[in-house]
Parts: C-alpha cells; sequence; structure tokens
C-alpha cells in the first residue's frame, strides 16, 4: 500500500465513521422527541408524564451535545495527523538532549495533555450545565477540580511506567516484543482489578459498611443462598457527585466487594435491593465478566500483532501525515491508538448485543434466586430517578445501547414472573 492510497482510505472511513454516528443520533433525538408526549403504555401508572419528558429532554440534550463533541473530536484528530501537529510534536520531542526512549515518552506524556486539554471544556459543560439544568449534579467546582487532579496524578504515576515498559520492550524484545507486551498489559489489568477496591476507589469517594437492618439481612440471606462470598458490603458516597444511582460489584477472587451507591438505597425498598443485588451476582455467577475480559484479552492480542506490522510500514506514517520513524515506538503507538477507533467502529454493536444477552441472563437469574417483581419495580424507579429514556430509537439502541431497551427488559421479567 502506498502513503497516499492509505490516506484516502483513513479519510474514508473516518467519513463513514462520523456520517454513520451522527445519523444515528439525530434519528435517536427525532425519535425520543416524536415519543415525548405520552408515557408508553407498560409504565403507564408508573411513572409520570412530566418525569418521562424530562428524560425524553435529557436524552435529547446529552445527544445533541454529543454530536458536537464527536465534530470537535474529528477535528482534532485531523489537526494531529494529516494537519501536522503531530509531526510537529515528533520532530521537537526528537530535538530533546535525551535517549529515544524519554523522546517516546514525552511525545506520549504531550499527546495525552493535549487530549486532556481539549476534553475538559466538555467535561465541564457536561457536568455543570447538562448535569446541573437537570438536578442530577451534586459535584461543587472544587471537588470536581479536585477529581480531575487525582486522577491526573494517578495516570501519570500508573500510565508512565506502563508506557516505558511498553516502549523498551518493543525495542529489546525482538520481532516477538508485541508477545510481551500483551503479557504485561494482562498483567497490568488484573493488578488494576485487585488493587482497584481498596486503593484506587478510596481516593475518589467514602466507603462505609452497609449497616445493620433489613437490606443487610435479605443480601446475607441471598448471598449464602447463591454460594457467594465477599469481601463486605458497603455504601459509596455517590451523592456527592450526583444523585444517579447504582450498585456495583468490584474486585475478583477473595478481594470482591459489593458496593451500593447511598442514593439507590435511599430510594429502593429493601426486596428492591436484594433483586438488584441478585442481578448484579447474576454477572459473577453465569461467568460474564471472565468472559468480556477473556474478549478483551483477544483483541488486545490482534490489535497488538497489528501494530507490530504497522510499525515496519512506511506508508502507515506517511499516510497519517507524519515522517517515518520506524526507529521510534512510541511514533507507531501514539499514531495507533489515535486512529484505531476509526478502523474499529463497527465492532460497537456487537459487543452492545453480547452485553444486552448478558443483561438478559442476569435478569433471569435474579428473576430465579430473588423477586421479578422487585426488580422490574427497582428498574422502573432508577429509570425515573436516572431520566433514562423509555422510547430510545431502534437502531440507535442496537449500536450503542449496553442494556436492552427498557419496554423489552420489563415484559421480560413479567413472563419470568408469571412462570416462577
Amino acid at each position: 500500500m502506498t502513503a497516499t492510497s492509505f490516506t484516502v482510505v483513513f479519510l474514508a472511513a473516518l467519513a463513514v465513521s462520523l456520517s454513520l454516528q451522527l445519523w444515528l443520533a439525530q434519528r435517536h433525538a427525532v425519535h425520543v422527541r416524536a415519543h415525548r408526549g405520552a408515557v408508553p403504555p407498560p409504565f403507564a401508572g408508573q411513572i409520570a408524564l412530566a418525569a418521562h419528558q424530562k428524560a425524553a429532554d435529557y436524552t435529547i440534550a446529552r445527544t445533541r451535545f454529543a454530536m458536537v463533541e464527536m465534530l470537535f473530536d474529528t477535528g482534532i484528530l485531523l489537526a494531529l495527523t494529516l494537519g501536522g501537529a503531530l509531526a510537529a510534536l515528533v520532530t521537537w520531542t526528537a530535538s530533546l538532549p535525551a535517549a529515544v526512549l524519554w523522546q517516546d515518552l514525552a511525545l506520549i506524556a504531550a499527546v495525552a495533555l493535549l487530549g486532556g486539554v481539549v476534553a475538559l471544556p466538555f467535561g465541564y459543560w457536561q457536568t455543570f450545565v447538562i448535569e446541573a439544568k437537570f438536578g442530577f449534579n451534586r459535584m461543587t467546582l472544587g471537588l470536581w477540580l479536585a477529581d480531575l487532579a487525582k486522577g491526573t496524578l494517578l495516570g501519570v504515576a500508573i500510565g508512565l511506567p506502563l508506557a516505558a515498559l511498553a516502549l523498551w520492550l518493543m525495542r529489546a524484545a525482538g520481532p516477538l516484543w508485541w508477545l510481551w507486551v500483551w503479557a504485561v498489559w494482562i498483567a497490568f489489568q488484573l493488578l488494576v482489578l485487585a488493587l482497584y477496591p481498596t486503593l484506587i476507589a478510596p481516593l475518589f469517594n467514602k466507603f462505609s459498611p452497609l449497616p445493620a437492618g433489613p437490606v443487610r439481612e435479605r443480601i446475607e440471606a441471598l448471598l449464602a443462598r447463591c454460594g457467594f462470598a465477599s469481601r463486605g458490603l458497603f455504601v459509596m458516597d455517590g451523592s456527592r457527585r450526583s444523585s444517579h444511582g447504582n450498585a456495583f460489584f468490584t474486585g475478583f477472587g477473595r478481594g470482591r466487594r459489593i458496593v451500593f451507591f447511598d442514593t439507590l438505597v435511599a430510594r429502593l425498598s429493601p426486596d428492591e435491593i436484594e433483586a438488584v443485588l441478585a442481578h448484579e451476582l447474576g454477572h459473577f455467577k453465569l461467568k460474564h465478566v471472565v468472559k468480556r475480559v477473556l474478549w478483551m484479552a483477544v483483541l488486545s492480542l490482534a490489535f497488538l500483532a497489528l501494530l507490530a506490522w504497522l510499525t515496519a510500514a512506511p506508508w502507515f506514517y506517511a499516510g497519517l501525515g507524519v515522517p517515518p520513524a520506524a526507529d521510534r515506538p512510541g511514533v507507531a503507538l501514539v499514531l495507533f491508538a489515535l486512529v484505531l477507533p476509526t478502523f474499529t467502529f463497527l465492532l460497537g454493536p456487537l459487543f452492545s448485543l453480547a452485553s444486552r444477552r448478558h443483561e438478559f441472563e442476569a435478569d433471569a437469574f435474579a428473576a430465579r434466586h430473588a423477586s421479578a417483581a422487585a426488580l422490574a419495580q427497582a428498574l422502573v424507579k432508577l429509570y425515573e430517578d436516572n431520566a433514562s429514556t423509555l422510547t430510545p430509537d431502534p437502531l440507535h439502541s442496537a449500536y450503542y445501547d449496553s442494556h436492552p431497551p427498557a419496554a423489552i427488559r420489563i415484559a421480560r421479567l413479567a413472563a419470568a414472573g408469571a412462570r416462577a
């Protein structure tokens, strides 16, 4: 392949990807607005019209905002590649009086810093304009800045050493360096899973033991029925930042924790909380987490093998506006990370489909070990509290949504409850 032909392929893929995503977003906004005037029949009497209209307006606002962000991100990508910004950074870092490893680290840090600065206004607008407008934001500017500082420091402390090791392996481990980098990456992912509950998450939130009472009693009985052991039941102060509610498992092996947002504990009844936890427990019992980790491991291996091939291809660099730099693996790494989403956008619907299938399976597990009716009631409350639209565009939902549409999900739970 020549540099010119790869440029054409890149631009074509970028145009198709952007056009498809903008078209889906526009369809979604139009569809939600068209169904704003009436609560869908399955939810009539459970969700007020005002709440349904709030969810529609919230969804439309977020969708319109996402469209602006897509256009802006595309402009930044073109400026970095064919616009010559990355080539200028490569030239600047090459002039630094340091070894190639440190030049490449400087390049990665510069691109990451640029991306972070560019994303700041969007993050601010999302939190303090859109979320605040619809009554979800509880974060102060001070807390937002503190989170930003801690996240940046954590990224530097973890990301730079990991990048340095990967760059060193790319130069020192021979033709099969990508296998070594893959092994390091998998080990890193497992290490983060192990350390996240006790070392990383507490940097941002406070975790308190779930107090004794009906909720804890029901949860402990559920765990006993399912033969599931955890290292603790915790409530997280999610209300410091948002009124959205959630529950999740974190960690793995003996370090598994069950965490509830304080907003969820305050909103749901004990049987509803039990049902939500039974759903989350289903993901673990049915090996959904393990399957996702394995799929990501396979994909990362394939992508690293592709990167290894591209590092020796002059057309890969020149076709993206950067002079060939086979002696600088960091250049190939940055280029690859920048343009990979342009060529993999069609993988999204496949992952969304698999995720929705897992959600149905976890719902069925919950219906067998708790109350399907209670889970349905809890979901309706969460849809309302989180302003989740009940009328998503079918194509947009199929492409993006990791959870099934509300009406289909509730109908399946009703059928499961009837069978039980």
